[in-house]
């Protein structure tokens, strides 16, 4: 950024040398001498080309006088424009501007993808869980240096992350996210009043996506679901949830920390929603045969209908219980066979009867 700064910098100096040049040789030089002559030998005199003068300074003193001006600091001028431009292209800055681009196309080509707003400790371990699970996102951090970091860490994971560096507060840099075509936001950063702020532009540009956002003061959660939040999450009320699970329930946590940190499977409790038109409405769970077919186990449903009363979780579903449009599988598996499933209950009935015969 200071770099190109400095360039800008260089090239207004350069500009103000030539106007200067240019209008003091059609006021020195006579009325013969046109704009044309006057700009040649302001480029010819500025550049050092030392090419013949086609203003004529040896009788006219103070041009000639004018013309050491010019020289003495056009050539000072051109070695600092030169010496910036160097610098400019060792220190890839060209590249960085194509590669900049390239980056803002690929976000431009994203749909039903997950934004983070900052990349402290909590949006660290967000994108973490994003990329274990191939869920397609964006970052969005004002700090550069920090997002580069990461994306040269060690582990290489975050080597193709999409990123926009600027502040999540402004409106036009959320619409260049594609929050309109956004499926999730997660915001993180370490002010609660930004997060709010966040939280009502969002929601404003998309009624749909879901919104997570950090809360550290409780008295904020409120109004952070006031603003347009689904959720709120608060890192030292869980961390206070956790010490104490640790102590009463050490192998459940043990449990889930091996889900979590397993590198040779990525084992998830996951959701399953079942659209309109899928192949499993009208169907059994049994019918589904999640163990058999997929290696997964079903924890519980939501929205579910029994009876004529719909349920809000139904934790341990027996196996009889019908499926519907909308309802929500809870299931614990490998990601691959959770994908491998949801892609199958999405398909649509028409579809496959089509395929069979």
């Amino acid at each position: 950024m200071e770099l190109r700064r400095q360039l800008r910098v260089a090239f207004i100096f350069l500009f103000v040398v030539l106007a200067i040049s240019v209008t003091g040789y059609r006021l020195l030089g006579g009325p013969s001498v046109t704009l044309l002559d006057a700009l040649y030998m302001a480029i010819v005199t500025l550049s050092s080309v030392g090419y013949s003068e086609i203003v004529d300074t040896s009788h006219n003193p103070l041009l000639r006088l004018f013309n050491i001006f010019v020289i003495v600091f056009g050539v000072m001028i051109m070695l600092y424009v030169f010496s910036v431009l160097t610098a400019f292209l060792v220190e890839g800055e060209i590249t960085n501007i194509f590669w900049r681009r390239k980056m803002l196309k690929r976000i431009s080509e994203l749909k039903d993808h997950y934004i983070v707003c900052g990349l402290g400790d909590t949006g660290r371990h967000a994108i973490e869980e994003l990329e274990r699970t191939h869920a397609p996102y964006v970052v969005i951090d004002t700090n550069e240096e920090h997002i580069k970091r990461i994306v040269n860490h060690e582990n290489g994971i975050h080597r193709e992350m999409l990123y926009v560096v600027g502040d999540a507060t402004d409106a036009e840099l959320l619409e260049t996210l594609g929050i309109d075509r956004a499926k999730g936001m997660i915001i993180t950063l370490a002010s609660d009043k930004e997060n709010l702020i966040i939280t009502v532009l969002v929601r404003q540009k998309n009624p749909n996506v879901r919104i997570v956002a950090r809360c550290i003061d409780q008295k904020f959660a409120e109004r952070l679901v006031k603003a347009g939040a689904d959720s709120t999450v608060s890192p030292n009320q869980i961390g206070g949830m956790r010490i104490a699970s640790e102590v009463l329930r050490p192998h459940v946590v043990g449990f889930l920390d091996l889900m979590l940190k397993d590198k040779s499977r990525t084992l998830r409790i996951e959701e399953i929603e079942l659209p309109e038109h899928s192949t499993w409405v009208g169907k059994t769970l049994g019918d589904a045969r999640l163990r058999a077919n997929y290696n997964l186990l079903p924890l519980a449903v939501k929205d579910a209908y029994h009876d004529g009363q719909k349920h809000g979780f139904w934790v341990n579903p027996p196996e009889n219980l019908a499926c519907h449009a909308g309802m929500v599988i809870i299931v614990l598996g490998d990601m691959k066979d959770i994908r491998s499933a949801r892609q199958n209950a999405a398909k649509a009935a028409h579809f496959v009867a089509v395929a069979r015969h």
